[in-house]
């Protein structure tokens, strides 16, 4: 009987054009499959528990995988770190049950986007903060956290391209957090849609600076468009945090 293993994996996704494989380009999973290939000598496929962007990162990256052979996890685990490119990184490998999918399994899911708020920009924050060149309001944008809070139609907050059947998703927490040099924001969800982590942080990132009123963002969530909404925020900025099964 094939065993079902998890991944647990960590990434810079600076130099790769996201999670997904890519026809042209590097995708993490398709990096992660080729090195996969060269240990267990079979071709594998992985399913990740959904797509980052280009540039985003992630610190808990799930991903399961079936082989037609069984493996020794010490050493599987041993050799793709060996193999794999140092900003990517397995964290763990573990038998889980035939049920368990990566995506469909998944209860909840945390990002976190780092703003860098100093007024001289940090070098060494460069890839992983966004740094705001412009006046920022955390008293405002804590105002403002509780209007995405709950299940909610989060279509203005969704780029084209998402695959989505619905825009339904339920926000179960979304703070604000100070931290040495600037905030982060944190969201937990029970899922996102394309982008929508960066464009609720574009649009709260337009209300600090004044270009979207407070009272209008009920109004955003009601017109159903993209297009009403703030901008897009840069992805060097976003973590996938943690998955919750």
């Amino acid at each position: 009987m094939q065993k079902k293993y998890k991944l647990v994996i960590s990434y810079d996704g600076t130099n790769y054009n996201g999670w997904q494989s890519q026809k042209t380009g590097s995708g993490i999973q398709q990096i992660i499959e080729k090195t996969l290939h060269i240990i267990l000598r079979e071709k594998i496929s992985i399913c990740g528990s959904g797509r980052t962007d280009a540039g985003v990162h992630a610190l808990g990256q799930v991903a399961h995988f079936t082989p037609n052979k069984s493996i020794e996890i010490p050493r599987l685990h041993l050799s793709l770190n060996a193999l794999l490119p140092k900003d990517i990184r397995i964290c763990t490998i573990q038998p889980v049950s035939p049920e368990f999918h990566a995506r469909f399994s998944a209860k909840s899911k945390i990002y976190r986007y780092h703003l860098h708020t100093d007024k001289i920009p940090n070098p060494f924050n460069l890839r992983y903060a966004y740094h705001l060149p412009h006046r920022f309001d955390p008293a405002l944008v804590k105002r403002a956290l509780p209007l995405f809070i709950g299940k909610q139609d989060f279509t203005s907050f969704t780029s084209a391209g998402s695959s989505a059947k619905s825009a339904i998703r339920e926000m179960k927490r979304l703070e604000l957090v100070e931290q040495e040099g600037g905030i982060y924001l944190e969201f937990e969800a029970d899922g996102f849609l394309y982008k929508m982590v960066r464009n609720i942080v574009g649009t709260l990132l337009d209300l600090s600076k004044g270009k979207i009123r407070f009272e209008a963002i009920p109004e955003i969530f009601a017109a159903k468009d993209r297009k009403k909404a703030g901008r897009c925020a840069p992805p060097q900025g976003l973590f996938l945090v943690k998955i919750f099964y």
